[in-house]
C-alpha cells in the first residue's frame, strides 16, 4: 500500500472560547473531538500515517487529549510551528507574536512529508468523500509531482447559523482552479446566501459555487515549492507587514497566476462544519449525534 499522511494544522489550538480551547473541545457523543473524526475518516480512506503540526508549549496537553489514543492506531509524528523557525538569514522580527501562517506550518513539518499528504485545518469537519477522493488522487498510477488537487465544498454546506463567515470562492476551468475569491460577510439566508460588500451592498450568491476550505492534496516535492516562496515572502516584507502571514492559499493562487502548477478541483457534496462562534458548538454536537444515531459513524469511534 502507498504511504499517505495526513497533516493537521493545529498549531493555533491557543484561540480560546468560552474559556476553553475549541479545538480541544468535546462534540461526540463518547467525548471525541473534531480531530478525532478527521483521523478517523482519513485513515478509512487509505491515508496511513498522521502528523500533527502543533506549538511545543502546548504539546503536554495536545499529546493527553488525542495524541495518545492516536498513536496507538497508526503512525503519528509531531511538528512544532515556532516563530523563529525561519530560513538561512532571517530573523525573527521584533514584536511579532504570531504564528507565520499555515504555509509556514506545513513546512514545519518538511521532515515527515516524504509521501503525498493531505492538509487539513484541525477544527473543521469535512466529511468522508473529500477524503476518499483526495487519497484516491494522490495514489492514483499516473500522479505528477507538479500537479496538486484542492476538496472544494459547496458554499451553502459552509454557513454558520449563528454569524458571517469567509469563504474563498473558487474560479474553475475544465476542472482546474484558476484562482480564489476571497469573500467576507457572507451571511446564510432563508433561500441561500448573500455577501455583504464594505461599500455597505448587498449581493446575493449561489449556494453551489464551489469554495475552498484548506483542504489540500500536496506532494513531496510541492515542499520545495513552499520553501522557497517563504524565502521570498519574508524578503519582501516591508515597513509595517510585520503581523503579515504566509498562507497556504495565497501562495498556491499565486503560482496558478504565474502558470507554474495545476491544481484540480475535486467536488464533495458533504456538509462542512466546525465551531466557528461559540453557539456552533450545540450545532456540531447535534450533527455528530446525528450522524452517529444514522450509522455514519460507530458509538465511540475507538471503542
Amino acid at each position: 500500500m502507498k504511504k499517505t499522511a495526513l497533516v493537521i494544522m493545529a498549531a493555533g489550538i491557543g484561540s480560546r472560547f468560552g474559556g476553553g480551547i475549541k479545538q480541544l473541545a468535546p462534540v461526540g457523543p463518547k467525548g471525541e473531538i473534531i480531530m478525532d473524526y478527521s483521523i478517523h475518516d482519513a485513515l478509512e480512506a487509505g491515508f496511513n500515517k498522521v502528523v500533527f503540526i502543533i506549538r511545543k508549549d502546548l504539546e503536554e496537553e495536545f499529546r493527553r487529549v488525542i495524541g495518545e489514543r492516536i498513536e496507538k492506531i497508526t503512525e503519528v509524528a509531531y511538528a512544532f510551528q515556532e516563530l523563529d523557525d525561519l530560513p538561512e538569514g532571517f530573523v525573527k522580527p521584533e514584536g511579532r507574536t504570531k504564528p507565520w501562517g499555515t504555509g509556514q506550518a506545513v513546512l514545519c513539518a518538511a521532515k515527515y512529508l516524504t509521501e503525498p499528504f493531505v492538509v487539513i485545518n484541525a477544527d473543521d469537519y469535512y466529511g468522508k468523500e473529500a477524503y476518499r477522493k483526495v487519497h484516491e488522487y494522490l495514489v492514483r498510477e499516473d500522479a505528477a509531482e507538479d500537479c496538486i488537487c484542492m476538496a472544494g465544498f459547496r458554499l451553502g454546506n459552509t454557513l454558520s447559523d449563528n454569524g458571517s463567515v469567509t469563504r474563498g470562492i473558487c474560479r474553475i476551468e475544465n476542472g482546474h482552479l484558476t484562482g480564489v475569491d476571497e469573500t467576507h460577510d457572507i451571511f446564510k439566508t432563508a433561500d441561500g446566501a448573500e455577501a455583504h460588500d464594505p461599500d455597505g451592498s448587498v449581493r446575493p450568491l449561489d449556494v453551489m459555487n464551489l469554495v475552498s476550505m484548506n483542504m489540500w492534496g500536496l506532494t513531496p516535492a510541492f515542499v520545495e515549492t513552499l520553501r522557497k516562496g517563504f524565502t521570498e515572502f519574508l524578503g519582501g516584507l516591508g515597513e509595517g507587514e510585520i503581523k503579515k502571514e504566509y498562507l497556504l492559499p495565497v501562495l498556491i493562487d499565486q503560482l496558478i497566476q504565474k502558470g507554474e502548477i495545476r491544481v484540480d478541483v475535486l467536488e464533495t457534496s458533504d456538509e462542512w462544519f466546525g465551531v466557528t462562534y461559540q453557539e456552533d458548538k450545540a450545532t456540531v454536537q447535534a450533527a455528530f449525534r446525528a450522524l452517529t444515531d444514522a450509522g455514519v459513524y460507530p458509538e465511540g469511534l475507538y471503542q
